[in-house]
């Protein structure tokens, strides 16, 4: 069993294998409207709801914010590699290839940002990347069970492969000369985006067919790295659509 922490990704889970879940605690103080939703969702479900205090669902959480609310669930079986994803595609693939991100709720951020953009996976290299955790799971609000998050030992060496497979590689960097609005985003298409702060890694940016920036127009620098990944998810999305 494992945990699914506040209400987006309870609720989330509910909607998508409803059979999964084995039971919901719920804090024993909270009648307000939302959790009145979440009872009733539950019990048409089947899935039984335990009110309990809310001490005890800070030790449920892990030290995420669990908002009153924590179930215990059966892990999805999700694809590992990303072979196995791409094998069953009906259509050119849209990955999202994230270089060392290391905060969960940015993590979470872009897992929810690429289910809504309808990207095939996320793929990460095991070392320093954030992974799975609960906090980032919270965040994902259900994403985490419905994208593969494929996690790589060699990120450089999975380019590679993935342009053998031709997936056209497109890396962020700020000095590119182009935006990404300007350049090709046609056809099977992985989208790099790098660490917070740090950009991409040279190998990295090196193992990449083509570099683009975001057109900054105000006084910031630089975007959270889940909100550049959804402008260039949405853009690839866009294009496809307007097809």
């Amino acid at each position: 069993m494992k945990s699914l922490v506040g209400f987006h990704a309870v609720i989330g889970r509910l909607r998508q294998k409803p059979d999964t879940v084995s039971e919901i605690y719920v804090d024993a103080e909270r009648n307000d409207g939302r959790a009145r939703d979440l009872r009733e969702m539950a019990k048409k479900a089947g899935v039984r709801v335990i009110p309990v205090d809310s001490k005890r669902l800070d030790g449920m959480s892990g030290g995420a914010r669990h908002q009153g609310v924590v179930a215990q669930a059966q892990p999805i079986d999700m694809p590992q590699f990303i072979e196995d994803v791409l094998e069953e595609l009906t259509e050119p693939p849209l990955l999202l290839i994230l270089d060392g991100v290391q905060d969960p709720h940015n993590l979470g951020a872009c897992l929810r940002v690429a289910d809504g953009a309808g990207a095939h996976a996320v793929i990460a290299p095991k070392d320093r990347s954030v992974g799975l955790t609960t906090a980032a799971i919270k965040v994902a609000s259900g994403a985490a069970e419905a994208v593969p998050y494929i996690v790589v030992t060699n990120l450089a060496r999975t380019m590679r492969d993935l342009k053998d497979r031709n997936i056209w590689l497109v890396g962020t960097a700020d000095d590119a000369p182009k935006t990404i609005f300007q350049e090709k985003l046609d056809g099977a298409l992985g989208l790099v985006m790098g660490a917070e702060g740090e950009g991409l890694r040279r190998l990295t940016r090196e193992s990449c067919d083509l570099l683009v920036s975001l057109p900054m127009m105000g006084t910031v620098e630089s975007l959270n790295v889940s909100v550049a990944s959804g402008v260039c998810l949405y853009e690839a999305r866009r294009r496809r659509l307007g097809k």
